[in-house]
């Protein structure tokens, strides 16, 4: 029995723009093997960092999928889910663990850069597709509601953030600024890789899997890599409990939106938070959080 495509309708509250819907494939249930396989692979590779298991699990998802394909229960499942394999694996040849030196930096830079550029280029030159696309602008402006909701996420990050991040002791993943240079390369880094997350996490692992499976199902598989790749990033501890519905709300604003600004501003917006409770939590500056010690 082969199953409906995938839902991507239409108006939300976040936004006015409906989303276009990526190109209809043949799909099936059984495709949430090889997809759950494939992105329950970031839990190996980036969450408890084993490398081998997580290259297994990555190759055997993608023998699901082409078994799958070949069956014809499933139509372009393992292409698509090869895409995510290789930014993955490209993602997991290096440590992730925050380093603010120049070597590091350029690390960072290349690695990450081309997690998403190598999957950009074999959709779009071998391919022949248009499915990773980075939707700056969408022509319509922005919905009182979307400027409300830029209030919501900077208020809740400012009561939130600070608690976890100090009560927690997760800051001490982050090297101890102190600095002018420090504190200013500190700031690149986290923007730099919030920008990041949003190109990867969203516009390519999450629109690649909306051709095979309804929204809120690429989304919940989106949000395994992308909080498997912030734990080993440094959000640990109960952190979980913060990028879990963080990931699933972003995948959810930008099927509603189409717009990557207006996501990556959300994102941003938590990250200027995360920059100054790290700033703050090792230096006891900018005291601008009232609910922590010394607030």
């Amino acid at each position: 029995m082969v199953a409906s495509a995938p839902d991507n309708d239409a108006h939300g509250t976040l936004g006015t723009v409906t989303p276009s819907a990526p190109a209809a494939l043949r799909t099936h249930p059984i495709a949430l093997v090889p997809a759950a396989l494939v992105c329950g692979a970031a839990i190996l590779l980036f969450g408890v960092q084993e490398r081998l298991p997580g290259y297994a699990m990555l190759l055997v998802g993608l023998a699901v999928a082409w078994a799958t394909d070949r069956a014809g229960r499933t139509e372009r499942l393992a292409p698509d889910l090869a895409l995510i394999a290789i930014g993955q694996a490209i993602i997991s040849t290096m440590s992730l663990k925050a380093d603010l030196s120049n070597e590091a930096m350029l690390r960072f830079t290349v690695v990450l850069g081309a997690a998403v550029v190598v999957p950009f280029l074999i959709s779009r030159l071998v391919y022949r597709e248009r499915t990773i696309r980075f939707p700056w602008r969408t022509g319509r402006r922005w919905t009182r509601t979307q400027w409300f909701y830029l209030i919501f996420v900077t208020v809740a990050g400012w009561l939130i953030l600070p608690f976890y991040f100090i009560t927690s002791g997760v800051y001490e993943n982050w090297p101890t600024v102190t600095e002018p240079g420090e504190v200013a390369r500190l700031f690149v880094g986290v923007n730099a890789v919030g920008t990041w997350d949003e190109l990867f996490f969203i516009c390519t692992v999450f629109a690649l899997l909306r051709r095979h499976f309804p929204t809120w199902q690429a989304n919940l598989l989106q949000a395994v890599v992308f909080v498997s790749f912030l734990w080993e990033l440094g959000y640990r501890e109960w952190g979980p409990l913060l990028t879990i519905p963080f990931a699933l709300i972003q995948g959810y604003t930008f099927k509603l939106t189409k717009s990557l600004t207006y996501v990556l501003i959300v994102h941003l917006i938590f990250d200027a938070v995360v920059f100054c409770v790290i700033v703050y939590a090792h230096n006891g500056w900018p005291a601008i959080f009232p609910f922590v010690p010394g607030g």
